[in-house]
């Protein structure tokens, strides 16, 4: 696993945005910055690097100020969407009578993104101190932490996390004196990719099959048994504690204007070095790529994905993109869970799509018409045309199948499915048609990597 806390600069200024930059400057491990350490995920490992100091501070604030404290700091949600995280604690009703609770989404499942269950290996108290400054703004004493059940190592992590934050004080009746009291629940999902869906993992976490509900109400005002409930990413609830025992100004000193902070990238696919690189927002790719050795030897840049399969992909054209919210979204696509999967020159962007929209079709809960039919008939054309059964209309049929899909389905899989689709047409349309005009893949068996048949690979 190559994390940024190799090149460590502590993350104390703002990166320098053009090229020739060192990688000390580059990179900012946070919440990486001790990943490599001997039991670094235990409770002794991280009151050694400041743990636990950012929930003293936060508990010193009135929870209304420590709401209006995050918010200005700036961090907006890590999961895809970029919401302001502040500004989604405070939609919670105050002097309601009812419960509130937060509910930490780990149910990582997007194509390509390998940053939460990293961290959550590596480094968990950091999110349980996330948690209970959550817990205490929102006026919440019952917190779930909704887990990908196929992870046992992870899980089994993050129960002995738990139960040392207990022992210590941190959980239980009486926070660190403080008269918060807050219980934490950790919950194995069965692997559905509809529960990283926010509605769909509360109808998941009550019992019920994980499909998404209409809106409004909104979570914030009936969420997990109907009462008020915060549904945030893993990272985003972990990145609060360094927020405040390093200050606001700190945080907002990285990043950008509207993007501050320090992000977790994950990069994958055809190149030197693949793992989880931690930097301000508003890097580039090929930043990334020059710390990481680049493309594998011999081979250049085809393709690739900002944030995951769901995301619009780029070409090389794109490597200077900043990415950050704004940047890559002025760009035509979004940034997402920052999964940046590199394709090369060898890849079939016709295979690729493929295997991501089957990927869609099997995932789809079936609960909305557009996504549960549009998703099949998007993969029976696409084998065609990937087999050589193709014929030319059959493109524009690809389009308005997923146009008929895109923002007309209950939840964003639909959008998510349809992105490749329109993405790769635009960028890569003649090589949709070679299949069709060639009678199928121009690319050499022995030369691409993404063919089942290994026995040709080898």
């Amino acid at each position: 696993m190559t994390v940024s806390s190799e090149l460590s600069n502590g993350g104390g200024s703002r990166p320098e945005a053009g090229g020739g930059s060192s990688p000390e400057k580059l990179l900012a491990p946070v919440l990486s910055a001790f990943w490599d350490e001997p039991g670094s995920w235990t409770l002794e490992t991280y009151r050694r690097h400041e743990g636990y100091e950012g929930l003293r501070k936060a508990l010193a604030m009135t929870p209304d100020d420590l709401i209006a404290y995050v918010k200005d700091s700036g961090l907006r949600g890590r999961g895809g969407a970029g919401f302001p995280t502040g500004m989604k604690w405070q939609f919670i009703p105050q002097g309601d009578g009812k419960p509130h609770y937060l509910v930490v989404n780990a149910d990582e499942s997007e194509p390509g993104t390998c940053k939460d269950i990293p961290l959550l290996f590596a480094n968990p108290h950091s999110l349980i101190e996330g948690m209970i400054i959550a817990c205490y703004a929102i006026r919440s004493e019952h917190a779930f932490i909704y887990l990908r059940g196929e992870v046992v190592p992870v899980l089994r992590r993050l129960h002995e996390a738990v139960r040392e934050a207990y022992a210590a004080g941190y959980l239980g009746e009486d926070v660190l004196g403080s008269g918060l009291k807050l219980d934490i629940t950790v919950h194995a999902g069965a692997g559905a990719y509809i529960c990283g869906e926010e509605t769909a993992l509360l109808d998941s976490l009550e019992g019920r099959r994980g499909q998404p509900r209409l809106r409004p109400p909104f979570p914030a005002v009936e969420g997990l048994y109907a009462c008020p409930t915060v549904v945030n990413n893993v990272e985003s609830i972990a990145s609060v504690p360094a927020i405040l025992n390093q200050g606001k100004d700190w945080f907002k000193a990285m990043g950008t204007e509207k993007s501050p902070g320090f992000t977790l990238y994950s990069l994958s696919g055809h190149v030197s070095g693949p793992g989880q690189y931690e930097a301000p927002l508003g890097i580039t790719l090929r930043q990334l790529l020059d710390m990481s050795g680049g493309m594998r030897p011999g081979h250049r840049l085809k393709f690739w994905t900002p944030g995951g399969s769901s995301t619009p992909m780029f070409t090389d054209e794109h490597l200077d993109v900043p990415l950050d919210y704004e940047g890559v979204g002025a760009a035509g696509s979004m940034l997402g869970t920052k999964a940046l999967q590199c394709f090369d020159e060898t890849t079939c962007v016709v295979r690729a799509v493929t295997r991501w929209t089957e990927f869609y079709a099997h995932e789809s809960c079936g609960k909305c018409t557009p996504c549960r039919e549009g998703t099949y008939w998007l993969v029976q054309l696409l084998r065609d045309i990937e087999a050589g059964k193709g014929v030319m209309s059959d493109l524009d049929k690809l389009n308005d199948i997923a146009d008929n899909i895109n923002g007309k389905s209950f939840c964003a899989l639909g959008d998510g499915a349809a992105s490749p689709i329109f993405s790769s047409l635009r960028y890569f349309r003649e090589e949709y048609e070679q299949h069709i005009t060639g009678r199928g893949c121009p690319f050499d068996p022995k030369k691409s990597t993404l063919w089942a048949d290994t026995e040709v690979n080898a």
